[in-house]
């Protein structure tokens, strides 16, 4: 089947299907929305931290081994930068410090987020579109027993420590929808729409966040899928259990689906967890959701694609 795919998608998880959907499809029928609620400025530069995951998944740069950052990096600054006395906490690799020099002197000079993005991934030969939610700034904030954190100090400064009450996502209610991002969700050839395996709280609820894309979403005939991040009540990376299991929800597959109730019609999870019975409106499906290797990437691609293909014949 044909048609165009849009993907919505925050950093790891949503990198690595970002990827695989990339291999499946021809770069002409692909749109990746990435969350940039992670996005804050360190050092003076400008960090996109669920972007660079994904264009460094696009480009096979990931490093393997931490899940994050550049594979095969060094560390002379940080550890130049330590013997100064300077801001550590964030570790930035030198090949990852180039992205965020050369993001941050095009701002500087007038591009926006999106322009920068498109750059970035010419020069690392990248056709896929990738596409930040927005050029406005949206900042996701996170209420813990200690009070409001932005969410780099909650997420690596403080490492996830502190409990979480709630999340709130500074500029959304302003900002702008990028308007390919928008186009793409709007368009009257389009095959799917899915929800990348990424934290539903602070990777996929901020994009939904930015006005006009939870109702372009909504209002789209084209069926819309998304892909469970927990397996067997664990998040493979990153503090999204440990968040639902702080705000009392069930630490499942079926929880997240829940929280995407009115915008998906059907919902993948991993193979070895039990299979939920579907609701009125959203369909369960079984599929091989752990994603340690490229041909896993690719595998579950195609399994999301087929997935839409049969939920489409039955909404048409």
């Amino acid at each position: 089947m044909t048609g165009h795919v849009v993907a919505l998608c925050g950093g790891v998880g949503g990198a690595k299907l970002a990827q695989g959907l990339s291999m499946a499809l021809p770069p002409e029928e692909l749109s990746l929305i990435v969350n940039t609620g992670d996005d804050f400025r360190h050092l003076g530069l400008h960090i996109s931290p669920d972007l660079d995951s994904v264009v460094y998944a696009l480009a096979g740069l990931s490093d393997p081994v931490r899940g994050w950052g550049r594979r095969d990096e060094t560390w002379t600054f940080m550890e130049a930068l330590k013997g100064l006395g300077g801001e550590s906490w964030f570790q930035l690799g030198d090949g990852d410090l180039a992205i965020h020099v050369e993001r941050t002197w095009r701002l500087t000079h007038g591009a926006t987020l999106s322009e920068a993005t498109a750059h970035l991934c010419r020069a690392l030969g990248i056709a896929t579109r990738v596409l930040p939610m927005s050029d406005d700034p949206v900042r996701t904030r996170v209420l813990t027993a200690e009070g409001w954190l932005d969410f780099q100090e909650y997420f690596v400064h403080r490492q996830c420590r502190p409990a979480v009450q709630g999340f709130a996502f500074a500029g959304a209610e302003t900002a702008r929808a990028q308007p390919d991002a928008l186009a793409a969700l709007e368009r009257r050839d389009l095959r799917a729409i899915v929800i990348c395996p990424s934290n539903p709280f602070v990777s996929v609820e901020p994009i939904l966040a930015v006005p006009g894309i939870r109702a372009a979403i909504q209002q789209s005939q084209a069926p819309v899928v998304a892909v469970t991040p927990i397996i067997g009540g664990k998040a493979i990376k990153g503090p999204a259990a440990k968040m639902m299991a702080e705000l009392r929800l069930d630490v499942s597959g079926a929880a997240v689906a829940r929280r995407y109730a009115g915008i998906i019609d059907g919902f993948v999870v991993d193979h070895t967890d039990p299979l939920p019975e579907s609701w009125a409106d959203i369909q369960f499906f079984s599929a091989a959701t752990l994603m340690n290797t490229s041909d896993d990437r690719l595998q579950l691609a195609h399994a999301v694609l087929q997935t839409a293909d049969r939920l489409g014949a039955n909404l048409t």
